[in-house]
């Protein structure tokens, strides 16, 4: 068992040899996680004739669970389930940790990747802040929400009705990006990548922290975070996490209000042992803003005139959105020997949701300023668990060390509502009833330019109820190879799905299907730090469209090669990537165009392909100046449609994005204990919609953020913390992207915090 898993109080006899205190107590030190403490009373005088105590803290935490000091992570789990180094990991993974995530000001999660290579998470812009919609390589939008992990597990919400989870980032200590397919440790994936979430764990160190915000638009929240030791001995650990927050936020009629309570306790009766109860409650009774407005009053006029950013299309009477999740779990851990450790995690998730909206689709005419509308109404309920099994055996053939990962999970979930919809006369008329209701209800059009929300008439068409069920089974079986500087991986996963929609107004459709994913990868560590690697990876994901006889459809299926170099200069923090990749998506379904068919089905043809080139770097010009900056080079088409869209890009997907963010920090002269920090992002061009008939131009963003440790000032206020946070801070209006020509989204304007932080 390594000391950096140890968490005891050594007590030398008096009279031993103080060279021995002092040996133990060097030997214990350097295997400390980064970001813990040894504390030493021990007298190393030469003289000295009495030995005193020697205490070695430790929480207990692999390295890629455990806290981070800066910007830079040393290993992740996300991309192989074992504690491996970035460095030795022959795929492409950014990670964004708790300092990050605090001095950028990230209030989502989404928020937290805005300076991470290969992602694009601003596209929903001010709107839609109830989901955390990530593209990831190309891929993503609504399909992407089933990409998003905490602690191990696939948040089982359901992307098919509205029913799905979010986690709050105060409540993380760390933000994992795995590009690429990942379905061999993880089953059915989107192919572009999967977002892992790590929560706040208890620490054997006593951490205690309060704080409040408060910010334009009405923005207010109050948190607190306390850890430390239960008993003497050390052997029980808590964690208690809290946070109310609410806004106004930037639209009209629009309100967010949010509470989160997150307790959680770890028992480590022995070095060898570790099980971590823990548990997520959150209620939002407003959940803000979540619509769109059509690219012809946004990206150009329409009759001369510009839609608000402020413009709220629904009607303050029909604007709900209540969501209770529940979440409980456990993470088991023990090892028998120098060989094996066995790990258990498990998570049930309760969610409910009642949602009314009355939202806006498109205007009426070329010369009306009436914008058509819709209204939605859904009361869902949602049960799901999940259960990871691993047993790992570290050891070694001849000249070859092995770390051997073999795995059984399942997952099961299931959704049930009911729902109805309703638009306007004009757009029932030219596109049918909302989600195949009989009948589809109604309600008025709205002024997009001079809105009045006194006069509306609203109808619900005849309501539909639903059921979704998800099973997923998995055997996966992994093999890290180790052999001087080369390193190998080897993984396969055979998969077992299962997918039933049940509704009052529809067929029944059930599927199952199997599928084997695999993946290799080489890498070879330099000792001056450099890493290149080969890999190659696959993913699956299970179809919910049905072809002209009823059937699903089978699953889409993506595969990826990639190349990249590594480098991280020994001794230093410092961390440059660079990588390319061509990432390829086949059997999408595409819609078919037949007047002799009463409605739509579809056909596995579709192909979509994307290359990419992305450059990360993580330095630090001196001491006190941290530089983080990265490029995204996004090529992306559709291969392969039965229509017009062929060799088209899809919307979502910038062809180019860069950032920069820096961050100082002040230890001496009369600036001591402040810290400046400020970011650039660009976006480039992307299009409105599959047609690509019309583009989003690019934007620019400018981010600031200044702290001071007030401590610095009198021992009277140690451990009391003033921060002060600007996105958008030259308050750019802009479109942040289109997933249609019916559905744009305006960027965040200008958002100013500051937070009070007291430690102690």
């Amino acid at each position: 068992m390594s000391a950096s898993s140890l968490n005891y109080v050594f007590r030398p006899p008096v009279g031993r040899s103080l060279l021995l205190t002092a040996l133990l107590g060097t030997l214990a030190q350097p295997a400390l996680a980064e970001g813990e403490t040894t504390t030493s009373t021990a007298n190393t005088s030469a003289q000295a004739t009495t030995a005193e105590t020697v205490t070695v803290t430790s929480d207990r935490l692999r390295d890629a669970l455990a806290p981070t000091e800066g910007y830079t992570a040393d290993s992740s789990t996300s991309a192989t389930k074992t504690d491996t180094p970035l460095n030795e990991t022959p795929q492409s993974v950014s990670v964004v940790t708790r300092e990050q995530i605090e001095d950028q000001g990230s209030e989502s999660v989404q928020q937290s990747l805005r300076y991470s290579p290969g992602v694009f998470a601003g596209g929903r812009g001010a709107g839609n802040s109830r989901y955390d919609f990530i593209r990831l390589r190309g891929f993503g939008g609504t399909s992407n929400l089933d990409n998003v992990y905490l602690d191990g597990l696939k948040l089982l919400g359901d992307a098919g009705a509205y029913n799905t989870p979010q986690i709050d980032p105060y409540f993380l200590e760390r933000v994992d990006v795995f590009k690429g397919p990942s379905s061999v440790l993880y089953g059915q994936n989107q192919p572009g990548g999967m977002v892992s979430l790590t929560s706040k764990r208890p620490r054997f160190q006593p951490f205690h922290e309060l704080q409040t915000e408060f910010g334009n638009n009405g923005q207010r929240a109050a948190r607190f975070d306390f850890t430390g030791p239960l008993n003497d001995e050390q052997t029980i650990a808590y964690r208690l996490v809290g946070q109310a927050d609410a806004s106004d936020t930037m639209y009209h009629h629009s309100e967010q209000e949010r509470y989160t309570l997150a307790p959680s306790v770890t028992f480590a009766p022995d070095e060898d042992t570790t099980l971590t109860l823990m548990a997520y409650l959150q209620h939002d009774p407003e959940s803000g803003f979540y619509g769109f407005v059509p690219a012809d009053g946004t990206i150009h006029d329409h009759n001369g005139r510009t839609i608000s950013r402020h413009f709220f299309d629904g009607d303050p009477d029909y604007n709900r959105f209540d969501r209770y999740q529940r979440m409980f779990g456990y993470h088991f851990e023990h090892r028998f020997n120098d060989v094996f450790t066995a790990r258990q995690n498990f998570r049930y998730l309760s969610m409910d949701i009642d949602y009314d909206q009355v939202y806006g689709r498109n205007f009426a005419a070329d010369d009306s300023n009436m914008l058509e509308r819709g209204v939605a109404s859904s009361t869902e309920s949602l049960k799901a668990y999940a259960v990871d099994n691993q047993l790992q055996a570290d050891f070694d053939t001849g000249p070859v060390t092995h770390t051997v990962l073999v795995g059984l999970d399942y997952q099961h979930r299931r959704n049930t509502g009911n729902q109805q919809f309703g638009s306007t006369d004009d757009y029932a008329d030219e596109y049918g009833c909302p989600q195949g209701q009989t009948s589809c209800g109604s309600v008025s059009p709205i002024n997009a330019f001079d809105p009045s929300y006194d006069d509306i008439q609203l109808a619900y068409g005849a309501g539909s109820s639903f059921i979704h069920k998800v099973e997923q089974t998995g055997v996966y079986l992994q093999d890290q190879l180790a052999l001087g500087g080369w390193r190998l991986n080897l993984s396969g996963r055979e998969d077992w799905a299962r997918a039933t929609t049940e509704s009052s107004t529809t067929d029944t459709s059930r599927d199952n299907q199997s599928h084997f994913s695999g993946r290799a990868g080489l890498l070879y560590a330099f000792d001056n730090g450099v890493s290149p690697y080969l890999s190659y990876s696959e993913s699956f994901n299970p179809s919910t469209r049905a072809d002209e006889n009823g059937d699903i459809l089978g699953p889409t299926e993506g595969n990826q090669y990639e190349a990249g170099v590594k480098y991280q200069p020994p001794g230093t923090r410092d961390q440059y990537t660079v990588s390319v990749y061509r990432l390829t998506q086949t059997d999408v379904p595409s819609a078919v165009d037949d007047p002799t068919y009463d409605g739509t089905y579809y056909e596995s043809i579709g192909k979509v392909r994307t290359h990419g080139v992305e450059l990360s770097a993580k330095t630090h010009l001196t001491e006190q100046f941290a530089l983080m900056a990265s490029y995204t080079y996004t090529d992306m088409e559709f291969a392969k449609t039965n229509d017009s869209t062929e060799d088209n890009t899809p919307p979502e997907a910038p062809r180019h994005m860069a950032s920069a963010w820096g961050k100082y920090d002040f230890d001496s002269g009369s600036l001591n204990g402040l810290a400046l920090g400020a970011g650039v992002r660009y976006v480039g061009s992307s299009w409105a919609d599959d047609e690509n008939t019309v583009q989003v131009p690019a934007y620019t963003l400018v981010d600031a953020m200044a702290s001071y440790d007030l401590g610095r000032l009198t021992p009277d206020l140690n451990g009391l913390n003033v921060r002060v946070n600007a996105n958008n801070l030259l308050d750019k209006d802009y479109v942040a992207s289109c997933t249609s020509l019916r559905n744009c989204f305006y960027g965040q304007e200008r958002n100013v915090t500051a937070t009070v932080s007291y430690r102690f």
